[in-house]
């Protein structure tokens, strides 16, 4: 069997030292090989159509173009090409804006002689790689989430609504429903409909997990 071909990666920093020291790092694995260096984020667009690697490793402060913007560029251009970002600072905006890039991991420079290889080689497999202060935004940030958009919809429904939706997920028919709430039944079906509608949900299955979740009735 022919042996596999080390991972060819175009590296991206302003720093000539910088890079001299990741290229150490990474030319010292026999998986991984630098095809090219950049100085700029122009450049490594340049360099990344010329020499079509694998991976490109863009530090974020760069002339010219960030490696934030030439992340997003080398997406568009080249989609099969894996990046990630390097970087100095431990921030969570610059690592929401990395992910929304396209990057697939998000390296600290202060740790890249530990990380850098390992992020490297989760890209290749098509996994993200993210380091442990990161893990925490994004729990943040999708409790954050999660919990204003379940006040947004929970707000959006009527206390009227409310009680229909707690019936129907009980598994009350509407005839059932419109004599319990002394209603007719177009009115519990008009209910429902603005239900499904408010909700962006399809059917009775789905507003039943949903009043599963928002606490209205229990698993």
């Amino acid at each position: 069997m022919p042996e596999p071909q080390p991972t060819r990666i175009l590296l991206a920093d302003d720093h000539a030292l910088v890079r001299r020291g990741l290229r150490l790092i990474l030319d010292g694995e026999p998986d991984l090989t630098v095809v090219a260096e950049a100085g700029d984020g122009a450049e490594a667009i340049k360099l990344a159509r010329a020499n079509r690697p694998d991976l490109a490793i863009l530090d974020i402060a760069m002339p010219r173009l960030t490696g934030l913007q030439a992340a997003r560029e080398l997406s568009g251009q080249l989609p099969d090409l894996r990046t990630l970002i390097l970087t100095m600072y431990d921030n969570e905006q610059y690592f929401f804006e990395a992910l929304k890039a396209g990057a697939c991991g998000y390296v600290l420079k202060s740790v890249a002689d530990r990380d850098l290889v390992e992020a490297c080689r989760a890209a290749v497999r098509d996994e993200p790689f993210v380091y442990p202060g990161a893990v925490n935004a994004l729990i943040r940030n999708f409790l954050q989430t999660s919990a204003s958009n379940e006040d947004t919809r929970s707000k959006a429904l009527t206390i009227r609504e409310e009680e229909i939706l707690k019936l129907v997920a009980e598994g009350l028919t509407s005839q059932a429903i419109a004599d319990m709430l002394v209603i007719s039944i177009k009115t519990v079906e008009r209910h429902r409909a603005n239900m499904l509608q408010k909700l962006g949900l399809r059917d009775r299955l789905e507003l039943t997990r949903y009043a599963i979740r928002v606490g209205l009735i229990e698993p």
